[in-house]
């Protein structure tokens, strides 16, 4: 009698699912487990990477379909729309969000839908704001910075990690437009002095304008209002202020948080269903002192390493991971030419050293291409794809 083999279904293929699917489907056996990566497009998205294409650089093509090749994963190119917990399934559209694509049934989930642009609170970002939280928005603002003649003004709006690498990144590669930065509170306060220095002087060399403590309240056609009364000319604003987790997760019965992202312990398995595991932006795990894990790629694959290994764990009756999760550093692209690397503690808090110039933007390039190289090679060792304890049951509930 032939034996049911495991469901294991991924949702979502940024940089922490797609590693889950690499890392499980080189360590489990193909005999004993399906292993169905859902994604919306064919192709893994570099999203560190968008503010480049923004201003018209080409990136790698990266198919999923080949970084999968040879491991026994199956790529299902839909759009997700529900999951229902209860019943093990996940309901399905076509990418192209043309009709529906039926059920997809699961006795493991990994759930990484990621975030998106948090278009809320704010009149007017809906309708005037380009973003590069996504390659269609990245796309949508390179075709709009093309139109704009010299002269053109430009305001990216936040003051995280994204809008001061899309700022940096504009006013290099066009030069002559006017480039501004609107930042809630100090420009780079969470750096340490010598990063604020670096960061500011290469705003300067740049010529980008910082607005500092300016609260945007409204975004118009032509500008951006702020909460104590300025106006700030803006013929394209770029929003970066907030990302929101795919809302798919607090529609179900797993326990998440106030910001929607599902509650997981130390292996990445969700407090409420152990059948279901969440890495990335989508999941609430607490670093090693205690505090969230911020939205980054820097979190999302070791995260996706651990709920990887810790399925393969509980699947072949193996030792759960115990691999602290925690930062080094925040490096910082400022255009091509230049970067920041900010080191911090284990808790992401700034250190005194935050190197800067050519230098650092070499080391950054290297982060970002080892980050891609990792997803497509998830196990830099050779492993044997081991047999599950009891093959065709459900994941077991225990630790």
């Amino acid at each position: 009698m032939e034996t049911m083999k495991h469901r294991i279904v991924i949702l979502g293929a940024g940089y922490a699912g797609a590693s889950v699917a690499g890392r499980l489907a080189r360590r489990l056996h193909a005999d004993d487990v399906d292993v169905t990566l859902v994604n919306a497009e064919p192709d893994f998205v570099e999203r560190v990477r968008l503010h480049q294409v923004a201003t018209g650089q080409e990136l790698r093509h990266r198919s999923l379909r080949d970084m999968l090749a040879g491991t026994g994963a199956t790529l299902r190119v839909a759009r997700v729309t529900a999951v229902d917990v209860d019943r093990r399934t996940v309901a399905l559209t076509e990418a192209d969000g043309a009709g529906d694509a039926g059920e997809l049934g699961y006795d493991t989930l990994v759930y990484a839908l990621g975030s998106s642009l948090d278009r809320r609170g704010v009149p007017g970002v809906a309708e005037h704001a380009y973003d590069v939280a996504g390659r269609p928005g990245a796309v949508r603002l390179r075709e709009r910075l093309r139109e704009l003649a010299p002269g053109g003004r430009v305001v990216v709006v936040g003051g995280g990690l994204t809008g001061v690498e899309a700022a940096s990144e504009i006013a290099e590669a066009r030069g002559d437009l006017e480039v501004a930065l609107a930042v809630r509170g100090g420009l780079g306060d969470w750096l340490s002095p010598a990063g604020q220095r670096h960061l500011r002087g290469t705003f300067g060399r740049l010529g980008v304008t910082v607005h500092e403590h300016a609260q945007v309240e409204q975004v118009g056609a032509a500008e951006v209002l702020t909460g104590d009364g300025a106006t700030i000319p803006a013929d394209v604003t770029v929003w970066t202020a907030g990302f929101a987790v795919h809302p798919i997760a607090a529609a179900t019965a797993l326990e998440v948080s106030g910001s929607g992202q599902i509650v997981v312990d130390g292996t990445m398995r969700s407090v409420s269903h152990p059948d279901v595991y969440a890495v990335g932006d989508a999941a609430l795990a607490d670093g090693p002192l205690g505090t969230p894990l911020r939205m980054s790629c820097a979190s999302g694959i070791p995260m996706a390493w651990q709920a990887a290994d810790s399925v393969v764990a509980r699947l072949t009756g193996g030792k759960l991971p115990n691999m602290p999760l925690g930062y080094v550093h925040q490096c910082i692209s400022l255009g091509r030419r230049d970067a920041v690397i900010q080191l911090v503690t284990a808790d992401d808090r700034a250190k005194a050293p935050a190197p800067g110039g050519r230098l650092a933007a070499r080391y950054k390039e290297l982060v970002c291409t080892g980050a891609a190289f990792m997803v497509a090679h998830p196990l830099p060792y050779p492993a044997r794809r081991r047999r599950l304890a009891l093959a065709g049951t459900a994941v077991p509930t225990g630790r």
